[in-house]
């Protein structure tokens, strides 16, 4: 188990089930025009597998600076999210 974290396989797994929740949720979508329309839901997930991959990097990578790519990346994908649910 220790291997699995270590490798970032763990991670890699937690990025496929993500995949198939967005792949679920944008057919729900598409079938019954319910559910998150698909924008808001990119950029929801994308936020979050942004963060995962960032927490990939520091495990596998000996470079200290490897997450940062991610990091600022899930930064744009929040801060998208967020314009798009602000009311105001």
């Amino acid at each position: 188990m220790r291997e699995a974290f270590a490798s970032g396989r763990v991670l890699d797994l937690i990025l496929l089930l993500m995949l198939a929740e967005a792949t679920l949720l944008g057919a729900l979508h598409w079938r019954t025009g319910r559910g998150i329309a698909p924008l808001d839901l990119c950029l929801n997930l994308a936020a979050g597998a942004l963060l995962v991959l960032a927490v990939r990097a520091a495990l596998v990578s000996p470079d200290p600076l490897a997450p940062a790519p991610f990091l600022g990346a899930a930064l744009v994908a929040h801060l998208g999210d967020l314009a798009r649910r602000w009311r105001g």
